[in-house]
């Protein structure tokens, strides 16, 4: 995971999706600011910009830093803020996260952890000889402990993701992909690759 800067939301936004989800929680009687009796009856609305925030944010995961494919399916809309703890917040575009599938089955409706949105820089690095991901030692200790929680909540570290990332780095080093590439497709392995100094 690395820093992700918020993109401005579509044109279309305000009128597709914010003020049609307010409009219905206002005919229900929900209040925006509270949790919803059932999540699961929000209205969808939403889902009119899934391809929005996958463009806005140039296919890369929020979480796992990595580049999908659209037409893979893999894509979805993760609320940080969980639906189910504020209503509003369904139909915020600064509340979208880009997720691929299982990273935002695996969040849920946690909030144990850390936002890509605002994250410091450095937060988290790679041992490239196993592609393990492991927070910075520096970090103070409830920065530290939230994100060992960050990786244990949305398994970045699961043999998958450690062999995906050692793998991306070694394929730079044989010279099958430039630095770019990495910076286009996998870009926390780019960011470690030039903040361990080990480019080529």
């Amino acid at each position: 995971m690395i820093p992700v800067t918020l993109q401005p939301e579509p044109e279309d936004f305000n009128k597709e999706v914010r003020q049609k989800g307010l409009k219905w929680l206002e005919e229900k009687g929900i209040d925006p600011a509270s949790a919803p009796t059932e999540a699961s009856e929000l209205p969808n609305y939403w889902r009119h910009s899934n391809k929005q925030l996958w463009e806005a944010y140039s296919g890369i995961c929020a979480y796992l830093a990595i580049y999908f494919e659209w037409g893979t399916g893999a894509s979805s809309t993760d609320h940080f803020i969980a639906k189910s703890e504020n209503a509003g917040q369904a139909y915020e575009w600064s509340n979208y996260r880009l997720s691929c599938l299982g990273s935002n089955r695996n969040k849920h409706k946690f909030d144990d952890v850390l936002d890509p949105i605002g994250l410091h820089p450095d937060t988290f690095f790679i041992n490239f000889v196993s592609g393990e991901i492991y927070p910075n030692p520096s970090l103070n200790p409830d920065e530290l402990a939230l994100a060992y929680k960050t990786i244990k909540r949305l398994k970045l570290d699961s043999a998958e993701n450690n062999k995906m990332r050692a793998e991306r780095y070694g394929t730079y080093v044989s010279g099958d992909c430039s630095l770019n590439f990495l910076l286009s497709k996998s870009p926390f392995v780019y960011a470690e690759i030039v903040r361990q100094r080990l480019t080529i």
